[in-house]
């Protein structure tokens, strides 16, 4: 394993001669693969724990030697839970926008994720003995935390620059990537250039609860758009859901896909393209059914290859506690909400579906909600359902913005607000923007919440707005 970084290297050192960094080009780039040794409580001095969070440091090509003078644009990636991927290329898409910016970048594994002190049942088990203790190790992974990391960072890539900017870092965050640089600019905003936010103006809620309601609301639109396009899809997603009522069906990973599994497809409404995604999975689901009785190996491979919770867990285990503050525990509230509020429209029961006054109802999907019957049909998760049901118990949540700090904000942003975005509520991201200082706002239905990968204009368009080239808005 790579020597771990807590300072700045020796002076006159250049990455290129450390035997401790790894080295390769790709494609308009070449990637420097740096670890940092980070506390795990940065507020706590006197604890001795660490964590290890990983850095892809990517320097455009023909300016290595330029790189300890280059401006850094640090990139959130979006989960919470989610590592960041190697590109093929930087030649292409926003990391070439950024770099034709004048940037090298920062592609950072948040704490629990990808190579920085992964988060599993597996390193769990290894690390505690108590449900307790796993608890409270696995509460400092939120956007708090993974903002001090990256500040940690800052520190020590920039130390021995020039006073102002060139000590400052410039923010590109995507979906819960833009929630973390709500808190980065509540906590360290004299640390920021400027930030970039694609689809992630957080909601300055306390509790998800309000979340929810907003977020079944925008799902169940969804699904009427998708069985308006696949109109025969209705009765084979009946069958489907009846099937897998009668039967116990196991997923080549272990896992168990129940009804109520097969609706979470529902979460690809989310992303351009998600709606032709489900409906080849429904299409060949249903020729399983009609061929031989039973889904095929083909089918259930492709069911579970569109579902991220055994991969990366810590997008169920810690998805609700993104919108804790205050105290307050999420208490399942996804699920609290449904059965609450939208129980007949989310039914996955047969019998129910059955009983309904119209027999040939659609049964609709849900979305990017999480809930405790998960901790069963989701093999991975089983390890972790005891640290799962202790965290959405947990009530010692620090503060995750400042809203006098976002009121007083100075440092120039940027974010696009995706109307129809089926994960973060426009209304609730509309009324952050308005209590947020220095705040460029762009509204589009032209994407949903991947628009930053889906196309290189978003990226280029925000980098505009926030010079100023685009005004008329």
């Amino acid at each position: 394993m790579a020597q771990l970084e807590s300072g700045p290297p020796a002076a006159g050192v250049h990455e290129l001669d450390r035997s401790d960094i790894e080295s390769y080009a790709l494609p308009g780039g070449r990637v420097f693969e740096r670890f940092f040794d980070c506390p795990l409580d940065h507020q706590q001095p006197a604890d001795a724990r660490r964590v290890r969070v990983f850095v892809r440091h990517i320097v455009p090509l023909g300016k290595e030697s330029q790189m300890h003078t280059l401006p850094f644009m640090l990139y959130l990636q979006g989960g919470p839970g989610f590592e960041c991927s190697l590109p093929g290329s930087v030649a292409s898409g926003w990391y070439h926008t950024a770099i034709s910016e004048g940037y090298q970048i920062l592609l950072v594994d948040q704490r629990g994720t990808g190579l920085s002190s992964p988060i599993s049942a597996g390193t769990l088990d290894q690390q505690f003995a108590s449900v307790e203790d796993k608890v409270e190790y696995v509460s400092h992974f939120r956007a708090d935390s993974i903002v001090r990391d990256c500040e940690l960072i800052r520190k020590i890539l920039c130390q021995g620059r020039a006073d102002g900017d060139g000590q400052k870092i410039a923010l590109l965050g995507q979906s819960f990537g833009g929630f973390c640089i709500a808190t980065f600019l509540s906590l360290f905003p004299g640390s920021v250039s400027k930030a970039l936010i694609a689809g992630g103006v957080p909601p300055l809620v306390d509790s998800p609860d309000a979340v929810y309601m907003a977020t079944y609301r925008r799902v169940i639109a969804r699904n009427k758009q998708y069985y308006d396009k696949f109109p025969r899809d209705v009765a084979r997603v009946r069958a489907i859901v009846k099937h897998l009522n009668e039967n116990d069906v196991a997923l080549p990973d272990g896992g168990r896909l129940s009804p109520r599994r097969f609706q979470q497809l529902g979460l690809q409404f989310g992303f351009t393209g998600g709606f032709d995604s489900v409906h080849r999975v429904v299409l060949g689901s249903a020729s399983d059914l009609e061929s031989a009785g039973r889904l095929s190996t083909h089918s259930l491979s492709a069911i579970a290859a569109m579902q991220s919770f055994d991969t990366n867990p810590l997008y169920c285990v810690l998805h609700e506690q993104i919108y804790c503050q205050s105290g307050n525990a999420s208490r399942w509230s996804a699920h609290r909400v449904r059965e609450a509020h939208f129980r007949d429209e989310f039914e996955h029961d047969w019998d129910r579906i059955a009983a309904r006054s119209d027999p040939a109802a659609p049964v609709y999907f849900t979305g990017e909600m999480v809930y405790p019957w998960m901790l069963d049909d989701y093999a991975e998760l089983r390890g972790l359902k005891d640290v799962a049901l202790g965290l959405a118990e947990h009530t010692g949540w620090g503060q995750l913005y400042d809203v006098d700090a976002l009121r007083d904000n100075r440092v120039p942003v940027a974010g696009v607000s995706y109307y129809n975005d089926m994960f973060v509520d426009f209304h609730l991201s509309e009324q952050t923007v308005q209590a947020t200082g220095s705040f460029r706002q762009w509204v589009t239905n032209e994407y949903h919440h991947n628009g930053l990968r889906a196309s290189p204009r978003v990226a280029t368009y925000l980098f505009q707005l926030l010079r100023g080239d685009i005004t008329d808005l």
